[in-house]
C-alpha cells in the first residue's frame, strides 16, 4: 500500500494574485502524485494548509483537491483555523474541539493528530487530545499504528524552526504513546525539509513542503542579531511517498520537477533486471500495489 503525503502548502500567502506561487506549486505536486502507477490508496496534507487561516483560502484548497481521484485526509497546522476549516470542509468530525481521527485499512492502523495552538507557532497537545490518543492505543495495543501529525516532537537541528525536547507537549505525547511497540512511524510536516530520527521506539519523519523549502543552515540563531542567513529558498516543491509492505513503512521523498532520466529498462538492461530478480526467494518480487 501507498500512502502519500504533502504539507505546508501555505495556500494564500498571497492573498490577491491570481497565478499565486504556492498554487502552482501545490498544483505540480498534485499532478506528479496523479501520475504515479500504482496510485496511492490515500493522501494525506500535514498541516499548514493555507497561510493566514481565511475561509477564502480553503474553498481555493479545496477546489484544488477536486483533482485528486484517491481520497485525500486533511491535518491541521500551526497557520490553520478551526472554525473557518470546519465551515469549508463540515465532513470532518471533531472531537472535544480537535481535528483527531482514525483510518482503518486491512494492514494498518492510521491516528490522526491535532498539534494546533493557535496562535502559536510550535506544537500543543492537552490533556484532552493525550487521552483520546491513549485510548485509541489501549483498543488495539497490538495492532500495527501510523501516527500523522503536524509538527515534529523532536528537535530537528534547524535552530529558529527546532522543537524543544523540555516542551510540555512533547512530554505529554510521550506519554500518551507509552511503550506501544506497535507504532511503526509518525509523519509529520512543519519543517519544510525532509528528515528522519528515531524517538519514542519509533521513526519520526518530516516531509519537505510544497511551499518553498527552509534553507538547511543548522548554525545557532540569536533572535536579537539578524545575520542575513538564509531562511527560505525555492527549492522544487517535495512529496513523501510511503510504502507500507505489511511488517514496515518505507518512506521515500521526491520533488515535483522533471527528472534526467540516464537509463531505462529497455532490453539492453533486461538480463541484468531479470538476474536481481532470481536471486531472490521464489525469484518473485513485491511490488507497492
Amino acid at each position: 500500500m501507498l500512502i502519500a503525503q504533502i504539507t505546508d502548502i501555505h495556500l494564500g500567502f498571497e492573498p490577491d494574485a491570481p497565478g499565486e506561487f504556492n498554487r502552482q506549486r501545490l498544483d505540480r505536486t498534485l499532478a506528479s502524485l496523479c501520475a504515479i502507477d500504482p496510485a496511492p490508496a490515500m493522501l494525506f496534507i500535514t498541516g499548514d494548509l493555507i497561510d493566514r487561516g481565511d475561509r477564502d483560502s480553503y474553498e481555493r484548497l479545496r477546489e484544488a483537491l477536486a483533482v485528486v481521484p484517491f481520497p485525500v485526509h486533511l491535518v491541521l497546522g500551526n497557520h490553520d483555523q478551526r472554525d473557518n476549516f470546519r465551515s469549508v470542509f463540515p465532513q470532518y468530525r471533531f472531537v472535544d474541539g480537535f481535528l483527531q481521527y482514525e483510518i482503518d485499512t486491512p494492514g494498518l492502523r492510521i491516528l490522526v493528530l491535532d498539534t494546533l495552538e493557535e496562535g502559536r507557532h510550535g506544537g500543543a497537545f492537552c490533556a484532552e487530545r493525550a487521552a483520546w490518543l491513549k485510548a485509541r492505543l489501549n483498543e488495539q495495543p497490538t495492532r500495527k499504528t501510523l501516527i500523522v501529525l503536524h509538527h515534529p516532537p523532536v528537535e530537528l537541528g534547524i535552530p529558529w524552526m527546532n522543537t524543544d525536547p523540555d516542551e510540555p507537549w512533547v512530554s505529554r505525547l510521550a506519554d500518551a504513546l507509552g511503550n506501544n511497540g506497535n507504532i511503526v512511524s509518525m509523519i509529520c510536516g512543519h519543517i519544510h525539509r525532509a528528515t528522519s530520527t528515531g524517538w519514542q521506539g519509533t521513526v519520526v519523519s518530516s516531509c519537505p513542503s510544497t511551499a518553498p523549502q527552509v534553507a538547511l543552515e543548522l548554525r545557532p540563531i540569536d533572535p536579537d542579531a539578524p545575520d542575513h542567513r538564509d531562511l527560505i529558498v525555492a527549492d522544487p516543491p517535495g512529496y513523501a511517498l510511503h510504502f507500507w509492505n505489511g511488517r514496515e513503512l518505507v518512506t521515500h521523498w521526491d520533488t515535483a520537477e522533471d527528472h534526467a532520466v540516464l537509463a531505462r529498462y529497455d532490453h539492453n538492461l533486461r538480463g541484468m533486471i531479470q538476474d536481481m530478480v532470481s536471486e531472490r526467494p521464489n525469484g518473485s518480487h513485491k511490488s507497492a500495489a
